[in-house]
């Protein structure tokens, strides 16, 4: 089983954002992570959250504990702090859960 989430974002400089993109996947893929959907969103509906969502998409992991192992990688955080803090206002984990491969 794979592992994988729904991440809404807010993202304020689309151009570093992309940055961000670009530099972290590499790590992302060591840890045998990717994305399966993304999406630009003009228009939000319904939420359950005040955060703002302008991106949508989805990334998954061989298991939770690759997940974990990425997200405290001390190049991911590097990359992290250099272009996705200053790039995107709030991050919102709309679902996340274990995924028949």
């Amino acid at each position: 089983m794979s592992y994988e989430m729904v991440v809404g974002l807010n993202v304020l400089d689309d151009q570093l954002y992309q940055e961000y993109r670009s530099a972290m996947k590499p790590i992302l893929a060591s840890y045998g992570g990717g994305f399966g959907y993304d999406f630009k969103v003009s228009e939000v509906l319904a939420s359950e959250t005040s955060n703002d969502i302008n991106r949508v998409f989805t990334i998954s992991f061989p298991s939770n504990t690759k997940t974990d192992q990425f997200f405290s990688d001390p190049e991911y955080i590097k990359v992290k702090s250099r272009y996705f803090e200053i790039s995107v206002e709030s991050t919102t984990i709309i679902s996340s859960y274990e995924k028949n491969t």
